[in-house]
C-alpha cells in the first residue's frame, strides 16, 4: 500500500488522471485553472460512512483506486485553504499544487480507526505544504529557517497587515502572545520589510553603477589580476636578480643606489661621480646603458 500511494505523489498534483474524473461524470480540465476549480466544486462529498470504508479499504488491502476517490472528494478544501494564501504573491496553481501533495500525504497517514474525519486531519499537512512552498519561494533568500521562524513569519505577517513599523507597545504585545523573544520579532519585521535587490542594476535607467554587483565584487581575487600579481611578484624578484647579475659592479651599484636604495639613503650623480673619480655626466652615461640592458634583460625573463 505504501509503495502504491507513494506514487500518487510525484509529478503534477493537479494532473489528475481522466479516468478519475470520468468516474464523477465531469469533463477533464485541460490547462485552466478555473476550469479546475470549477471541476472539483462539482465532485461530491463522501458520506462519513464512505471516507471510513474508503479508508479501510485503502489502510487494509492497499487500494488505489479508494486513495484518489479520498483524494478527489477533498480536492475543493486544497483550493479553498491555498485560497487564503495569495497575498504573497505567489500563482495560485502552484499554491493549490502544494496542497495537493499534502492531501496526498494526509491520505496516505490516515487512520480511520482514530475517530476523526479526514478533513480535519487533512488540513495540517496541506497548510505545511504551503507554508514550506511559501518560505521556499516568496524571497530569492529564505526568509525563514527553523520552525519557530516560520511560525512567526506567518503570524507577524497576519497580525501587522495594514500597518506600518511596529512600535515598541506592539512588539512587546506580539512577542506575548506568540511566547518569543522581542528581539525575534524585531528580526523578523526587519526581514519582512526587505525586499529582493537585482544584483545587476538595468542599464537604461542608469541604475548599473548602484547596483550591489558594483561594489560587492573583489577584484583583487579576479582570475586577471591574480595572474597580473603573480607575474609583478616574479618580475620584481626573480626578474630584477636576474637583470642585476647582468650588469658589471659599478654599474650594479650606480643602480642599486639611485633607484633600490631604502628612501632617504638615496645616492645623487654627484655623489657617486665623487665614489668613482669620474664626472656626474659619465655617471648618467653609465646609469642609461646600465638600465636600457637590464630592460632588455626583464623582457628575456618574461619571455622565457
Amino acid at each position: 500500500m505504501t509503495t502504491a500511494l507513494t506514487a500518487l505523489t510525484h509529478g503534477n498534483a493537479l494532473a489528475v488522471s481522466a479516468s478519475s474524473w470520468a468516474k464523477f461524470d465531469l469533463p477533464v480540465p485541460v490547462g485552466n485553472l478555473e476550469a479546475y476549480i470549477s471541476a472539483v466544486h462539482r465532485i461530491p462529498l463522501l458520506s462519513q460512512d464512505e471516507e471510513l470504508a474508503l479508508a479501510r479499504r485503502l489502510q487494509q488491502e492497499g487500494d488505489l483506486d479508494a486513495a484518489r476517490h479520498l483524494i478527489l472528494s477533498h480536492l475543493r478544501l486544497v483550493v479553498s485553504v491555498a485560497r487564503q494564501y495569495l497575498g504573497y504573491g505567489l500563482p495560485h496553481a502552484d499554491l493549490i499544487q502544494e496542497g495537493n501533495i499534502g492531501l496526498m500525504k494526509a491520505v496516505k497517514r490516515f487512520d480511520p480507526e482514530r475517530g476523526v474525519r479526514l478533513v480535519s486531519f487533512a488540513l495540517h499537512w496541506i497548510k505545511a505544504e504551503i507554508h514550506e512552498y511559501i518560505v521556499k519561494n516568496w524571497r530569492l533568500v529564505k526568509i525563514a529557517t527553523t520552525k519557530a521562524q516560520r511560525k512567526l513569519f506567518f503570524n507577524l505577517r497576519s497580525m501587522k497587515q495594514g500597518l506600518g513599523s511596529l512600535g515598541q507597545d506592539e512588539i512587546d504585545a506580539i512577542a506575548n502572545e506568540l511566547n518569543v523573544k522581542r528581539e525575534e520579532v524585531i528580526e523578523m519585521e526587519t526581514r519582512l520589510g526587505g525586499g529582493d535587490v537585482a544584483l545587476e542594476g538595468q542599464i537604461e535607467d542608469g541604475e548599473e553603477s548602484y547596483a550591489p554587483i558594483a561594489y560587492l565584487r573583489d577584484e583583487q581575487n579576479e582570475p586577471g589580476y591574480q595572474l597580473e600579481a603573480r607575474e609583478r611578484d616574479a618580475l620584481s624578484s626573480d626578474g630584477l636578480n636576474t637583470a642585476l647579475a647582468a650588469l658589471d659592479a659599478r654599474s650594479r651599484r650606480i643602480v642599486e643606489s639611485r633607484w633600490l636604495a631604502e628612501p632617504g639613503e638615496e645616492k645623487t650623480l654627484h655623489d657617486l661621480a665623487d665614489e668613482f673619480g669620474v664626472s656626474a655626466e659619465r655617471i648618467r652615461q653609465i646609469e642609461t646603458a646600465a638600465l636600457k640592458k637590464m630592460k632588455g634583460s626583464l623582457a628575456e625573463f618574461q619571455a622565457a
